[in-house]
């Protein structure tokens, strides 16, 4: 028996566009409430929200069994991070500030097992093989991870095509909020340099043949993306459609 399939690198090789959102609320029963909602994949943060490895395995459990596919972002680029959350069942990761061709070359190899790469055997213990329920798990787990680097700095551009170069990177995605900062437009991704440097490296990355990706809340913008060739495309936040809601509804009713 073979490591699962993973939908969601299949799914980008075959060319779809796929829709996502933002999980950030570091909890299941979060996750669990957007798990019915009908995105294509949920994305849980382990960069910027209050995740820890268990909390990350519990979302990927309640996310598991629904139609969308669960992606991790994790904090860094830790060849030891790396390899916990896909021992805990993550197929799809995200790695954010990569800035280089090495450090790509890098985080590729922390995913993948001997002889491709790094990652260290424990899949007997761990939930990715089913606790050794999947027998052949050591021998097809590499096929089967989906890498999604994040470039987000103009030393990241400038390595762009170094980076697109690599086989086994599944998705670059552009960050328009930390490149903005290093842009020297903090807090403000809508910038006009900001917004054509990121539909600029969208288009070079979607010539090379790996999947774009990026994340905005304007739906003008998201289109602009998607015209330029973006197909892991988020398109909310939960944290932020969440205390949106709750913050309208008090306006009516509090003075």
């Amino acid at each position: 028996m073979p490591a699962p399939v993973n939908h969601l690198k299949s799914r980008l090789a075959a060319g779809e566009t796929l829709h996502g959102c933002w999980v950030g609320m570091a909890d299941p029963y979060a996750a669990e409430m957007a798990a019915t909602c009908g995105f294509d994949w949920l994305l849980i943060d382990g960069e910027h929200a209050p995740n820890d490895l268990r909390s990350t395995m519990a979302q990927l459990a309640v996310i598991e069994p629904s139609p969308s596919l669960p992606v991790v972002r994790l904090r860094d680029d830790d060849p030891a991070r790396i390899k916990q959350v896909l021992d805990a069942g993550a197929q799809s990761l995200m790695i954010p500030m990569i800035e280089t061709a090495e450090q790509a070359q890098r985080a590729l190899r922390a995913t993948r097992y001997p002889p491709d790469g790094i990652r260290g055997i424990g899949s007997s213990l761990a939930r990715a093989s089913r606790f050794s329920a999947i027998p052949d798990y050591l021998k097809t787990a590499n096929d089967q991870i989906c890498l999604i680097l994040q470039v987000e700095s103009r030393t990241g551009l400038a390595a762009l095509d170094d980076i697109l170069a690599i086989d086994g990177i599944d998705c670059v995605f552009i960050g328009p909020a930390d490149l903005a900062a290093d842009m020297g437009h903090l807090g403000n991704a809508g910038h006009p340099q900001v917004r054509a440097a990121v539909l600029d490296a969208i288009s070079r990355i979607a010539a090379s043949g790996k999947a774009a990706g990026v994340l905005s809340t304007e739906d003008a913008f998201i289109a602009d993306c998607v015209k330029a060739g973006a197909r892991f495309v988020g398109v909310g936040i939960d944290v932020l459609a969440y205390v949106g809601a709750l913050r309208a509804r008090a306006k009516q009713f509090i003075r």
